[in-house]
C-alpha cells in the first residue's frame, strides 16, 4: 500500500526549476482578512501573465483538519518539489491550535488507531513519527483471533515475517498533534495556513463564464484587473462561514464520511448501513498488555487493543439496541460484561484437537514453519476498571463511486469507509494522503495544474484498486461472522486452522495486514 519512502526520495531527486505563481512565504492572515498585499517579509509578490499571487489565493485547499487532511498538507510541505505551494486548512475544530507534545501520564483518549507499518514509514517520510515517538503509543508484535464456538483460533507473530512488529496503537489526538507540529516545523506561520472556518459553498470554474470574461478597458489598471478576475474564474471558489471567499486550484475533500465537498460536487456513493453498532472506551489492567487480540461473536467483533502503561482499548461490535445497554451500564456491570466476553463467554476457550495435529503434519513441509504456529491459546488479560467514557456509533461501508472531478479530490472517509473489524479505516486514508501528495509532486515537476483532472486520475486510479479490495475483503468478514449456523461454524473454523498451520498463508495475510498491496492468498 505504502513502500518505504518510495513517494517522497523519488520526488525529490527529480527537482527542477519551476516557475512559481505563488511566493514561497504565504501572505500572513492579517493580509488575508485585509485583502491587501503581502507584507515585505519573505519575498515579494511575483506575477505569471500579469496575474498576481492575490492573498486569497491558493494552489490547494484542504477542508478538512483531521488525521488525513492534516497529513496531506504536511507531505505537500515536506517535499522539495511541492513546499512552496500554498496551502490552506478549513476546518473550526479547536484542536488545531495545538501545538505542545500531549503528556504520558493522563489517561488515553478512547479513540484510537491501529497504524501499519505501511503508515508508519509514510509518517517517518514526512517527519511527524519522532513526534509521535515522544508521546504515548503501543507498539504490539502479537496477535490472537479466535472464534466463540471454541472450534477454532490463530495467532500471529511479527516474527513470521521477519518484523519487530505488526503495528503501533495511538491515539487519534497523539497523531493529528503530532502532524500539526511537524507542520509548524515546516512553515514559518502556520497560523497563515490553518483557516478555524467551516465551508459553506463551493463554486467550480464555468466554461461560459471564462469564455465571457474579457478586459473592459485599455487602462492598465482595468487590464490587470480584468486579468486578475480572469485568473480567479478559472478556480474553485470556497465561501466560508466568516464570510471571506477564497480561490484555489485544488479542493480536497478530507472532511470525513457525511462530506460536504462530496455532496456539493455531487459525487455519488455505494453503501449501506450494518445492523451494528461499535462501543469504544479505554480500559485498565493490573499488568501492561502487549497483544492485540479479537474475539468474533454473533454480534460482531470484540478487540481489546494496547495503548501504553497498563492500558487497552475496547472496541466491541454489537447490536444499536446491545450498545445502548452496554453504555447505560455501571463501570461495574461493563467490566465483569467485558471480561466475560473474552473468556468463557458464548462458548468455550479453544483447545488441540487431532485435526490440528493432523494439519500441522500434512502442512509442515510447505515452506518454512512461522513462528507463531507452535503457540497455543492464551486468556486476554482482565480489565480491572473503565477509565473513560463510553462511546458508541453506528457502523456503515460507503464508497465513492468517483475519487476526482478537475480541480477535487476525495480523500480517507470523505471517499470511502469500511467496517472497523480490522482497523484499516485510517491507513487507507494515510495511504491516499501519501498517493495524491506524490501525484502532486509529480504535476509539478513537469509544470502540470495541480487541479488538471488526467493528473488527479492517476491519484484515483492507484487507490481506488486498493481500497476497494480492503473494502471488500473486510465487508465479507463481516458477513461471514455474523451469522451462527452449525455447517458454517465448521467452515470457519476450518479458515482459523488453515491460517494458524499453513505458513504461507499466515505470511500473506500479516503482509497484507501491514500494508503490503499483495491479496491474501495462499502462494
Amino acid at each position: 500500500m505504502l513502500s518505504k519512502r518510495r513517494c517522497f526520495a523519488a520526488a525529490a531527486n527529480r527537482i527542477r526549476p519551476l516557475a512559481r505563481a505563488f511566493c514561497d512565504a504565504p501572505a500572513s492572515r492579517a493580509d488575508a482578512a485585509s485583502g491587501g498585499a503581502p507584507g515585505s517579509q519573505g519575498c515579494t509578490t511575483q506575477e505569471i501573465g500579469g496575474v498576481k499571487a492575490a492573498p486569497d489565493v491558493l494552489d490547494v485547499a484542504i477542508v478538512g483538519g483531521g488525521m488525513v487532511g492534516l497529513a496531506v498538507a504536511c507531505a505537500l510541505s515536506n517535499m522539495p518539489l511541492t513546499k512552496h505551494l500554498r496551502v490552506g486548512i478549513i476546518d473550526s475544530n479547536p484542536a488545531l491550535k495545538s501545538r505542545n507534545h500531549l503528556t504520558k501520564n493522563r489517561i488515553p483518549d478512547s479513540r484510537v488507531s491501529t497504524v501499519t507499518p505501511a503508515t508508519i514509514s509514510f509518517f517517518k517520510d514526512i517527519g511527524a513519527w519522532e513526534h509521535v515517538q515522544q508521546q504515548r503509543h503501543a507498539f504490539f508484535g502479537k496477535m490472537q483471533v479466535w472464534d466463540y464456538t471454541g472450534l477454532g483460533y490463530t495467532r500471529y507473530n511479527a516474527r513470521d515475517v521477519g518484523k519487530e512488529y505488526l503495528g503501533c496503537v495511538v491515539e487519534n489526538k497523539i497523531l493529528c498533534n503530532s502532524l500539526l507540529l511537524r507542520l509548524q516545523e515546516e512553515l514559518d506561520d502556520i497560523e497563515s495556513v490553518i483557516y478555524p472556518t467551516r465551508l459553506v459553498s463551493l463554486t467550480f470554474p464555468s466554461k461560459s463564464r471564462q469564455a465571457g470574461m474579457k478586459p473592459a478597458s485599455s487602462e492598465q489598471s482595468s487590464v490587470g484587473h480584468a486579468t486578475e478576475e480572469l485568473h480567479r474564474s478559472n478556480l474553485v471558489k470556497l465561501d466560508l462561514s466568516d464570510g471571506r471567499s477564497l480561490y484555489s486550484k485544488l479542493v480536497i475533500g478530507a472532511d470525513g464520511s457525511k462530506s460536504n465537498v462530496r455532496q456539493i460536487a455531487g459525487i455519488k456513493t455505494t453503501g449501506w448501513n450494518y445492523p451494528q453498532s461499535a462501543i469504544i472506551c479505554t480500559v485498565e489492567h493490573v499488568v501492561e498488555n502487549d497483544c492485540a487480540w479479537q474475539r468474533f461473536l454473533p454480534s460482531g467483533p470484540i478487540a481489546l487493543l494496547p495503548v501504553g502503561n497498563n492500558f487497552s482499548n475496547i472496541v466491541w461490535t454489537m447490536s444499536p439496541e446491545e450498545s445502548l445497554r452496554h453504555k447505560s451500564m455501571s463501570p461495574e456491570e461493563f467490566v465483569k460484561s467485558v471480561n466475560h466476553t473474552l473468556d468463557f463467554g458464548y462458548g468455550p476457550h479453544p483447545s488441540s484437537s487431532a485435526l490440528d495435529h493432523y494439519m500441522e503434519q500434512l502442512f509442515s513441509g510447505i515452506g518454512n514453519t512461522a513462528a507463531s504456529t507452535k503457540e497455543c491459546f492464551e486468556v486476554p488479560p482482565k480489565a480491572t476498571g473503565v477509565v473513560s467514557e463510553r462511546m458508541a456509533f453506528p457502523l456503515s461501508l460507503m464508497h465513492s463511486h468517483d475519487y476526482v472531478s478537475k480541480r477535487l479530490a476525495l480523500v480517507g472517509d470523505a471517499a470511502h469507509t469500511v467496517h472497523p473489524l480490522a482497523g484499516q479505516g485510517v491507513n487507507l486514508g494515510f495511504g491516499d494522503a501519501a498517493a495524491l501528495a506524490k501525484v502532486i509532486a509529480e504535476g509539478v515537476s513537469v509544470g502540470s495544474d495541480v487541479g488538471d483532472l488526467t493528473l488527479l486520475r492517476r491519484y484515483e486510479k492507484d487507490r481506488k484498486a486498493a481500497n476497494v479490495a480492503m473494502t471488500a475483503v473486510l465487508d465479507g468478514f463481516q458477513k461471514l461472522y455474523s451469522v451462527d449456523f452449525g455447517p458454517l461454524n465448521v467452515v470457519r473454523a476450518a479458515a482459523f486452522h488453515g491460517a494458524q498451520y499453513i505458513s504461507p498463508l499466515k505470511r500473506n495475510i500479516i503482509s497484507y495486514a501491514m500494508g503490503d498491496t499483495k491479496l491474501p492468498i495462499f502462494s
